[in-house]
């Protein structure tokens, strides 16, 4: 099955799904008093695995919000592409694992106000393709069912695009030369191009999107507590000095 009829049945699975089960309201999760967040745990700072502790930027903000909320964390890791089809079967009560908030995806669930923005970054080899019309014949590895697919595809006259599971996957195939480019996440490129020391270099933004936590569609109580306790992180100073930790920088959308 080729990408584009996979990404329209998987449009369609998602959309079903949130008009069926239903899932856990604010009251049920305060009165179980454990919200289940489900993640990656495989796109670096985001979201990773460390032996059996999972970490990063968007993992501790989650852990910080649901503190916030007077709530315990049951944490799952499911591949990226099975997420937001479990968040329909109500295998957890939110997911924050990097999703670009995009007009496919909010007809299959609902996002919370971002949490913070970025874009689609090149990275290559030195005297690789930096630039969208550079990529014209050359061939890029990208993680399969995300944003940096969907816009690759959109570049003019782009080589073979190839797609892995987990974005390291797509890295790791560039560092092994079997591709020209990665195209992924512009802080992801960063911390890539630093740990390689001069072997990468990072071009251009292919795009520019707002990352959101998501709901099942509907979940209209969960999703004004998690933009409640966003907003009151973001305006008490936890939100920057997280942020800054990671990134040397406030991410959050300007």
């Amino acid at each position: 099955m080729n990408v584009i009829p996979r990404a329209l049945l998987t449009l369609t699975a998602l959309t079903l799904l949130a008009t069926t089960a239903q899932a856990r309201t604010w009251d049920d999760i305060k009165k179980s008093g454990t919200i289940r967040i489900a993640t990656e745990g495989a796109f670096p700072p985001f979201n990773l695995l460390k032996g059996k502790e999972l970490t990063g930027f968007e993992v501790d903000l989650a852990n910080q919000l649901a503190k916030g909320l007077g709530l315990k964390v049951q944490w799952i890791t499911q591949p990226f592409d099975n997420l937001l089809i479990g968040l329909g079967q109500d295998r957890y009560d939110f997911v924050i694992a990097s999703h670009g908030i995009t007009p496919e995806r909010q007809k299959a669930v609902d996002f919370a106000s971002p949490h913070y923005c970025t874009g689609g970054a090149i990275v290559t080899k030195p005297g690789g393709p930096m630039t969208a019309a550079a990529l014209k014949g050359k061939s890029v590895a990208v993680q399969v069912g995300t944003t940096y697919l969907e816009n690759v595809q959109k570049v003019p006259g782009v080589g073979a695009v190839k797609t892995f599971p987990k974005d390291t996957d797509a890295q790791a195939a560039l560092m092994a030369g079997r591709v020209d480019a990665w195209v992924g996440d512009k802080f992801t490129g960063i911390d890539l191009v630093k740990a390689q020391k001069g072997k990468l270099v990072q071009g251009a933004l292919l795009f520019n999107e707002r990352i959101g936590m998501a709901v099942k569609k509907g979940n209209t109580t969960l999703l004004k507590e998690l933009n409640t306790a966003l907003a009151k992180s973001m305006s008490d100073g936890s939100y920057a000095k997280l942020s800054t930790s990671y990134f040397g920088q406030d991410v959050r959308c300007k």
